[in-house]
């Protein structure tokens, strides 16, 4: 049941990764007191026992403050590599010829295992293979199902097990690994809000995560190849929130490319009602540093400009020497652009036209009735969070409560745009509905005696996707009286 848990004052979501930096109880509930609405725990680290206190860390905070957590789970994803060299590692020439075979004998400078059978069978004349982070750029010359030859257009060091990325080609692999199926399972198991899939390529790849969740989190799609970027809106419509993971998709496009890229991916998934997240090297610096760069708060600042529904520190709250100081810089940094005049109006550069439903057209007539009548809040009641998305969607100017009976739900909408969840009973009739919405709005400091709110839900009670009713009420001093949650 509810406690009386006061707003974050941003719109805005800030995701901590957590990692040794930020592994302890206490210091998660800095890194929340600091600022932290939800956690990404990363499944590439570690082994999944190391994650169980983390989890239960998280729950505990939860229980003890009274506000719902959010957890997200990272799978790591089909990661490639070459294989070793006899030496430990070589110097690849700019210009020599080098190639990629199926042997497993340790290489040299002349060849390399590449233990992954996918990529023979798609690779072309003329495609990229990037090393170690793209500091080595191989041009394939032509290739068979057992060896690629290749020049070293860029050439470099180059030792064991260096990853390896294919940005030209579609490679014929499945987005969950071994690995991957067994994270998934156990992050299922523990029961986290929020599961993202990395190096999505294709709608397709969605589908199996999609199956084997049934339904217990909700999917987040990575969005860091370029050909995911070829049908980023079909991609987009299959999952239910988005990441803009500008590592490997840096690693894979020039990086020029990746700032209008990043404004596409979060301008459609906008469009699309999807929760979209800002991710790397945001504030890379906080790593070593106790403050970061002003190119840094600038990269923040314009996330939060675009209208980004959460933004993520990775190494910095994870790894680094300052944790706490770099989730407190990024609400910092993220309240002081919300306060700005202009705020507003440039998060609706982005047009998020309605689709015809009674649910869209309430959800609109809600911004814009709060907006006239100068309403201190929206409050909308859910069973599944899509209310709560279809309204955060357009970027209101007041604070969404959201009621819901479900804390799955109330968990899940951790990375949405304003959205302030309180898990509560649900109501049975329109009076109660009105009475308990005000009551909320008093007692979680959404709104005070005199205010007007703007409440939604759906009739019947308890029905997901059935919202059809739209009310104005005005608080009186005395709601509080005889509450219950």
């Amino acid at each position: 049941m509810s406690k009386a848990v006061s707003p974050r004052l941003r719109k805005v979501r800030v995701l901590a990764t957590l990692g040794p930096a930020s592994g302890t109880p206490e210091m998660i509930e800095k890194l929340f007191r600091a600022g932290a609405d939800a956690f990404r725990i990363n499944m590439s680290h570690g082994d999944q026992a190391a994650k169980i206190p983390l989890i239960e860390a998280i729950r505990a905070m939860e229980r003890r403050i009274g506000r719902p957590s959010t957890i997200l789970a990272d799978l790591q994803g089909p990661k490639l590599r070459v294989g070793k060299f006899a030496g430990g590692k070589v110097m690849l020439e700019t210009g020599a010829t080098f190639l990629l075979d199926r042997d497993a004998t340790p290489g040299d400078a002349a060849r390399v295992e590449l233990p992954h059978r996918e990529i023979f069978e798609a690779i072309r004349p003329g495609a990229r293979l990037l090393l170690d982070d793209g500091k080595l750029v191989l041009r394939v010359v032509n290739g068979d199902d057992v060896r690629i030859e290749t020049r070293v257009e860029i050439g470099g060091m180059l030792s064991n097990s260096k990853g390896l990325n294919v940005p030209d080609v579609v490679l014929p692999m499945a987005a969950l690994t071994e690995k991957d199926r067994s994270d998934l399972a156990f992050a299922l198991d523990q029961k986290v809000d929020w599961i993202a899939l990395s190096f999505v390529q294709r709608p397709d790849d969605l589908a199996e995560a999609r199956r084997l969740i049934h339904g217990r989190a909700a999917l987040l799609a990575k969005i860091e190849k370029p050909s995911a970027i070829d049908r980023l809106e079909e991609i987009v419509e299959q999952c239910d929130g988005v990441m803009v993971a500008r590592g490997d998709l840096g690693v894979e496009l020039p990086p020029e490319q990746v700032p209008p890229l990043q404004k596409r991916i979060v301008e459609v998934s906008r469009r699309l009602g999807r929760p979209v997240v800002v991710a790397t090297q945001m504030l890379e610096s906080m790593i070593t540093a106790p403050s970061p760069t002003r190119a840094e708060v600038s990269d923040v600042a314009t996330a939060v400009y675009d209208g980004a529904d959460a933004i993520m520190l990775s190494a910095e709250s994870a790894a680094g020497a300052w944790p706490e100081e770099s989730v407190a810089m990024m609400n910092s940094i993220a309240e002081a652009v919300e306060r700005d005049p202009m705020h507003a109006e440039r998060v609706h550069f982005t047009i998020t036209r309605p689709d015809p439903t009674t649910a869209d057209a309430l959800s609109e007539a809600a911004k814009n009735i709060a907006q006239t009548v100068s309403a201190a809040a929206i409050i909308c009641f859910t069973t599944s969070g899509s209310t709560a998305r279809r309204i955060a969607r357009e970027r209101p100017s007041v604070p969404l409560l959201v009621l819901t009976p479900r804390m799955d739900t109330a968990r899940r909408l951790g990375l949405l745009w304003g959205a302030h969840a309180v898990h509560t009973r649900d109501v049975d009739s329109f009076e109660e509905m009105v009475a308990k919405a005000k009551r909320m709005a008093l007692r979680h400091k959404i709104a005070k005696a005199g205010d007007r709110v703007i409440v939604m839900a759906g009739v019947p009670f308890g029905t997901p996707g059935s919202t059809n009713v739209l009310h104005v009420v005005r608080i009186i001093g005395d709601e509080l009286k005889g509450y219950s949650s």
